[in-house]
């Protein structure tokens, strides 16, 4: 993780995905997803994570706002939020730690998936 305030590192170093959690989600990401779905969504909104196809290194990542699963998704729940992994998606995202970072290259969340062989310089897509 690249956070200057170290935040996430741990929680990082020692996830071990399964196939009942192939995603973590920080703390911090939580809490800008509730903010997110507060702002913009509706009450009882969950998130999708999602992997497309496209970007500059052929595939990106995708969150949307969700109401609820579809068949065979993996659904998991974080302090009160909702996520859904449809399990295409899960494949690809394995391992994947999902963080919220602020800071002087741009304030989002960030992705280290320990899957992609490369990335690209805005870090939303991947290969």
């Amino acid at each position: 993780m690249e956070n200057a305030s170290g935040e996430g590192q741990t929680q990082s170093s020692t996830f071990v995905p399964s196939e009942e959690q192939p995603i973590l989600i920080t703390d911090k990401a939580v809490e800008a997803i509730k903010a997110a779905i507060q702002a913009e969504g509706e009450a009882g909104d969950g998130l999708r994570v999602s992997v497309v196809g496209g970007g500059c290194s052929g595939y990106q990542y995708n969150l949307d706002f969700e109401k609820e699963s579809r068949m065979g998704d993996l659904t998991l729940s974080l302090d009160g939020v909702t996520i859904y992994v449809d399990p295409i998606s899960a494949g690809y995202l394995k391992g994947t730690v999902i963080d919220y970072v602020s800071g002087l290259s741009g304030t989002g969340f960030k992705f280290n998936n320990p899957n992609a062989k490369r990335t690209c310089g805005c870090g939303s897509s991947f290969s």
